[in-house]
């Protein structure tokens, strides 16, 4: 498969929200025309019912004014709710695509392979109906009420411009001051939220030990930075905030003043009325830009989070749609591998190449860091080589797509990973549940008795990563959900660590059924018991293929190569020394 190389998926997502942003902004447009309603209505109660005194023009006055209220309710409803549509239109677009660059990103072992996407996700979101974005769709409108003061009066109108650009300048100090102290307080609640994710999950160790009030005292350090920083950072917002009401108060008042003092000398355009028209125009002209000081913390956090977002996506390009492949058989090819972790150039892994037929039950041993588990994440296609290939039925196992590849494969990893749900869903892989596949799995590890004593039998929720079973149990519903389906290529790392006589029996009962119908297996043992079923055998040694081939035949190379030759014998004198 090839990454498509598209840039910037994010910013293609929002320009498809363009009608969304083009309603809500005419919405935005009537909205802050019909604020202006109040002011109209008190010219016109005093120019035509003071003077008139006619009760029938007070109430089509006052009518008309609680009828432009209503509608300007009801319009803010409109615009929040088409915006709030177009978040909805965004998570259809992408969560599909972070969930998946999420998981990517935590097998590369890049940034990103956590829960932290999703909630900045929720952030953008979120942010496209928050009020601070509703207050930037109002800027336009601004515009118009400064044409209307330079109509009244250019001496208005200029120094409306003025205290505009004094906003600015606000809202300009305010991201200057307050942005670093956000985002290092971000980065200082990320690492908190790791560090209380390991707590949790090391609880039986941490208490145990006595190590709780230790890993407590650290996270409340850094606790107490983040609230800090963010203390900092809203005194610094709430300083600005204030000084941005401060300069629109001040802008009305003064308008006022001006007008009063333009009318003494009959140079107010409209006549009197214009003199506080001209204040409230004033004070309505730099609303969007106070409130969007005022908001603008949601402003640098919808901002990081969108940066982190698209950053995500440009490291975890989407793979291109590509042919279907046909279901394979089993055929296993491993040619002159080269593998180590991702984002690291140090080979783990070096020459490995080997060749499985179907059915053939493979074992792979040597000592500790000798590559084994680097191998079986290989052959799985979860890291991708440096150079070389493994191929399942000749076609490359880690550009296989693997919503179509995985059915075919099983794989049980090192530390058995199961999932909050039931024991059939667990089983069955989260997919439509086969009951009598469910069932044949169970049985093949000796599992289908014990699920019936359960108390809701498949049904039964095992908890949190199968917290509600023992060990030896998880790694048996662990195999379980890698036989389910009979898949063509099982691999499993370590299955046999934590498992009793009676689980080693039924584990070895399983690979003979299996392979018998032809599933091929790759195991990873450092135990002898899985031994008797492995038709080959390959050593590994630090990185490097020592021996491989049928398992009669390796097993009698090591034990050759571990006896001493008769010229390495070193004669003895009767005392026992050396002569």
């Amino acid at each position: 498969m090839t990454a498509n190389s598209s840039p910037d998926e994010l910013h293609q997502a929002l320009v498809a929200l363009r009608p969304y942003f083009l309603r809500a902004g005419r919405f935005s447009l009537l909205t802050s025309l019909l604020v202006l309603a109040p002011s109209v209505y008190m010219l016109e109660v005093y120019d035509r019912v003071v003077n008139s005194r006619n009760h029938v023009t007070l109430l089509m006055l006052t009518v008309a004014v609680l009828g432009a209220y209503a509608l300007m309710e009801v319009l803010e409803w409109a615009r929040s709710e088409i915006m709030r549509a177009a978040s909805i239109s965004l998570d259809a677009q992408l969560s599909e695509r972070i969930f998946d660059a999420i998981f990517a990103a935590r097998l590369q072992q890049i940034t990103g392979g956590s829960a932290q996407p999703l909630n900045d996700f929720k952030l953008v979101r979120d942010f496209l109906y928050s009020p601070a974005l509703l207050a930037w769709m109002e800027a336009p409108v601004a515009l118009v009420v400064m044409l209307l003061l330079f109509l009244i009066s250019p001496v208005l109108g200029w120094s409306a411009v003025v205290f505009a650009a004094l906003q600015v300048a606000v809202a300009w100090g305010n991201e200057r001051r307050s942005r670093p102290l956000l985002m290092q307080a971000n980065r200082q609640s990320f690492t908190a939220q790791q560090h209380a994710d390991n707590s949790l999950r090391n609880a039986e160790v941490i208490e145990s030990m006595g190590m709780l009030r230790h890993l407590q005292r650290r996270w409340q350090e850094t606790q107490r930075a983040i609230l800090g920083l963010q203390a900092s950072a809203s005194e610094s917002a709430g300083g600005f905030q204030a000084l941005g009401k401060l300069l629109q108060n001040t802008l009305s008042s003064l308008l006022l003043g001006l007008g009063c003092w333009l009318l003494l000398h009959n140079r107010l355009n409209g006549g009197e009325g214009m003199m506080i028209i001209g204040s409230i125009l004033g004070g309505r002209m730099l609303a969007p830009l106070l409130q969007a000081v005022a908001q603008w913390q949601s402003v640098i956090h919808g901002r990081d989070a969108w940066t982190r977002l698209r950053q995500l996506l440009q490291d975890v390009p989407q793979r291109s749609p590509t042919m279907p492949l046909p279901a394979p058989r089993g055929h296993l090819q491993v040619e002159q591998l080269i593998a180590s972790a991702p984002g690291t150039r140090a080979p783990i892994l070096q020459g490995i190449t080997f060749t499985l037929g179907l059915g053939d039950v493979l074992a792979v041993i040597g000592p500790s860091a000798s590559g084994k588990t680097t191998l079986a994440r290989q052959l799985v296609g979860l890291w991708p080589p440096l150079s070389g290939t493994v191929r399942l039925d000749s076609a490359d196992i880690h550009s296989w797509n693997k919503h179509e590849l995985g059915r075919y494969l099983g794989y049980l990893p090192q530390d058995v990973e199961l999932l909050q749900g039931t024991v059939a869903e667990n089983i069955a892989r989260f997919g439509p549940a086969d009951p009598v596949r469910t069932e044949a799995a169970a049985r093949a590890v000796g599992m289908h008795d014990f699920i019936l004593g359960l108390p809701a039998g498949y049904d039964c929720p095992i908890g949190d990563d199968g917290s509600r079973l023992s060990g030896g149990q998880r790694q048996r519903l662990g195999l379980a959900r890698a036989l389910y389906g009979n898949p063509v290529l099982v691999v499993l790392d370590e299955p046999n660590s934590s498992l009793d006589q009676e689980g080693h029996a039924a584990l070895e009962q399983a690979i003979r059924s299996a392979s018998a119908q032809g599933t091929t297996f790759v195991i990873v043992t450092h135990l002898s018991g899985v031994l008797q079923v492995a038709s080959k055998l390959l050593l590994l040694y630090a990185g490097r293929q020592q021996a491989f081939g049928p398992r009669a035949e390796v097993l009698a190379s090591m034990r050759r190569a571990s006896r001493p030759s008769p010229a390495d014998a070193t004669p003895q004198n009767s005392t026992g020394r050396s002569a």
